[in-house]
């Protein structure tokens, strides 16, 4: 099993995000990403600073070397596709071919709102992700792309220059049952599950496949990974710490979020609750980084869980 880091940049500075993602590229990681929000999430009074996601996300492909970069969930409303296609491409010349695509069909209202996005229906949204996704492919891969679909539209559109890869893989976020996994199924190269103990994520893993066999899909084609809030404690007496931190970033929501997947707990009690994630068949864990992070702990994490598992 792989690890990741999922980073949530709110509440912190570029030069701090710049020192993770140098230090995560030989620290045993395969993967950062960065989110794609423009208020905090979840919002707090303090309404602080959100670093937006493709600056970031450019940023991190310059500044290294060796890990895969790119998004868990790319909100599709938030940009046209084709706009985004050429954004994509040029990342993924900078991180000289290590780019994946996570996309998302987007669930923030307050941002919508804020912004004057129209905020339509789950149905609606889903349905310009799937376009959205055909956009990106069109785009990506044939010398001039035409797209006729209800939301979207090209004619002899062009991106250039291509992504360095033949095919930049597309991952997909979400658990949404009837429709998520069946996008996933039909279009992706990898699935991206939040917060999700190990019985819901084969679970849901179960319904995937499902959905893989009713469009002929090899499930085997298709990466899978989860993400773990991460609030580790580097050892018993930084438990305190660890914990305060776990309680500042959920809230009244903390009980529920302790049973959906979070990494808490010296590091042999991280060890413990990602055991059963590798023996479930996950591809990758990614651990979700608020600000402030603890570098005790994540020096912790990499050399006494990464190195065993």
């Amino acid at each position: 099993m792989e690890y990741g880091i999922h980073l949530v940049q709110q509440n912190v500075t570029l030069a701090e995000c710049r020192e993770l993602w140098r230090w995560a590229d030989t620290a045993g990681f395969t993967w950062v990403d960065v989110s794609d929000h423009f208020y905090e999430s979840p919002i707090t009074e303090k309404r602080g600073p959100y670093l937006e996601c493709l600056a970031c996300l450019a940023a991190l492909a310059a500044d290294t070397e060796h890990v895969r970069v790119g998004t868990c969930v790319l909100a599709m409303d938030y940009r046209h596709p084709a706009v985004l296609a050429n954004a994509l491409a040029a990342i993924d010349h900078l991180s000289d071919g290590r780019l994946d695509a996570g996309l998302g069909a987007g669930w923030n209202v307050q941002e919508y709102s804020a912004y004057g996005i129209p905020f339509d229906r789950i149905g609606t949204r889903l349905d310009r992700l799937e376009e959205g996704i055909q956009v990106l492919r069109a785009l990506w891969e044939e010398p001039e792309a035409n797209f006729s679909g209800d939301h979207y539209q090209l004619s002899d559109a062009l991106c250039e220059p291509k992504p360095l890869q033949s095919r930049v893989p597309i991952w997909i976020g979400g658990v949404g049952e009837r429709r998520t996994l069946q996008l996933v199924a039909r279009y992706a190269d990898g699935w991206n599950a939040p917060y999700l103990n190990v019985d819901e994520w084969q679970r849901l893993l179960g319904v995937l496949d499902e959905w893989c066999e009713r469009v002929d899909r090899d499930p085997s084609q298709i990466q899978r990974d989860v993400n773990l809030s991460f609030h580790m404690a580097a050892d018993e007496s930084a438990r305190a710490r660890a914990e305060a931190h776990f309680a500042e970033v959920f809230g009244p929501a903390g009980d529920a979020f302790r049973q959906r997947g979070a990494i808490l707990g010296t590091p042999d009690e991280a060890l413990e609750t990602l055991r059963p994630y590798a023996e479930a068949g996950v591809n990758r864990v990614n651990i979700t980084l608020r600000p402030p992070w603890n570098w005790d702990a994540l020096h912790a994490f990499a050399s006494e869980v990464i190195g065993q598992l």
